[in-house]
């Protein structure tokens, strides 16, 4: 017969061997519904990476003379200090007036299916171009982008260089294309959950797990998919239980907004969850700053379930897995004004 620290022993192993085998299997799971964020940035078609292209929407990207004011970067609404977001319900533009949706995070949208939370932009390199005209946000209409930027005189060799082949080197939709390819780098991998999906057990700690249990088994996973988290397709807010109109404002009808269909109001691109432990307040209403409040609403208004404080507290612990390494970007030197550089709007 078996001693007793044998029993033990063999008991033990088999508990090993149990946990191993549901280890695996969770693993497997979550490839199924997930994917992680590779290490090196997409290709965008039909707009190839050049390192001159890169550098000059380095620059514009954080150059607020695309504004009518002199005073709005694309930086300013997607702080990279800020988890590619700005931190406020909605942002501030021009004349400080603020927008109508709370200002979506940068990072990993070239992962997502169109851009803005009605995705009326196709791609980066579309809606770089819109929050420009925009005269809620950077007031500056499009003949004046490129009459702007031909005013700068250091613009000029910086655009040949990135357009060699152009025969007019400084346009909008050239300086669209280069914001989309320094947009593209600003992804965020080697995150935990990442790191998980590889096939390493112990990246996640085992309240994370749980989480991710959770996150599937009730249903999250079901819009919250694919290498972002989400952002891969669009789903009424509100499928079960609408929430309130703070939340929900009546006025704001969503992609019906875009395609005039009825079944699209109040539809919205389901948004990623990379990163959004750093990216409150959430919603596009910007109106709820606890992440564990946002799990909360979903569970309600999209489940129509009332997760347990212990549940939100598992999957909230599952969401802070999803925060990865930041891209590291030099804040640049822009090229000075001149005397002929048109002048900032009053």
């Amino acid at each position: 017969m078996l001693g007793r620290n044998a029993l033990i022993a063999m008991w033990l192993g088999l508990l090993a061997s149990s946990s191993a085998i549901a280890q695996t299997a969770q693993m497997s799971e979550a490839l199924k519904l997930f994917k992680p964020i590779p290490s090196a940035p997409p290709a965008l078609p039909g707009n190839p990476a050049t390192p001159a292209k890169l550098e000059l929407g380095r620059l514009l990207y954080f150059d607020p003379r695309l504004s009518a004011s002199h005073a709005i970067s694309c930086a300013s609404c997607h702080n990279l200090g800020l988890g590619g977001a700005d931190a406020e319900p909605t942002s501030i533009g021009h004349r400080w007036q603020h927008g109508g949706r709370n200002a979506p995070t940068v990072f990993n949208a070239v992962f997502n299916i169109a851009q803005f939370w009605d995705g009326r932009a196709k791609d980066l390199e579309q809606q770089a171009s819109g929050p420009m005209m925009n005269s809620v946000e950077m007031a500056s209409p499009a003949p004046h982008v490129a009459e702007q930027l031909k005013g700068i005189p250091g613009y000029e060799p910086l655009f040949a260089a990135a357009f060699p082949d152009a025969s007019d080197k400084i346009t909008l939709s050239h300086v669209q294309q280069a914001i989309a390819v320094f947009e593209a780098t600003l992804i965020t991998p080697n995150a935990p959950f990442d790191r998980y999906l590889k096939g390493d057990a112990n990246a996640l700690s085992a309240v994370q797990k749980e989480g991710l249990a959770l996150f599937i088994g009730k249903g999250c996973a079901t819009c919250h998919n694919g290498i972002n988290i989400g952002g891969g397709s669009y789903a009424p807010f509100g499928v079960v239980a609408k929430p309130g109109d703070d939340l929900l404002p009546p006025s704001d009808k969503g992609r019906f907004m875009v395609t005039k269909t009825a079944g699209d109001e109040y539809v919205f691109r389901i948004p990623s969850l990379r990163n959004v432990a750093l990216t409150a307040p959430y919603f596009h209403t910007g109106q709820v700053w606890d992440l564990r409040q946002a799990v909360a609403v979903m569970g309600s208004s999209q489940l129509g379930i009332q997760l347990s404080g212990d549940e939100v507290d598992r999957i909230t612990a599952f969401l802070v897995s999803l925060s990865g390494d930041p891209p590291k970007v030099v804040v640049p030197v822009l090229p000075p004004s001149g005397a002929l550089t048109p002048k900032p709007e009053p």
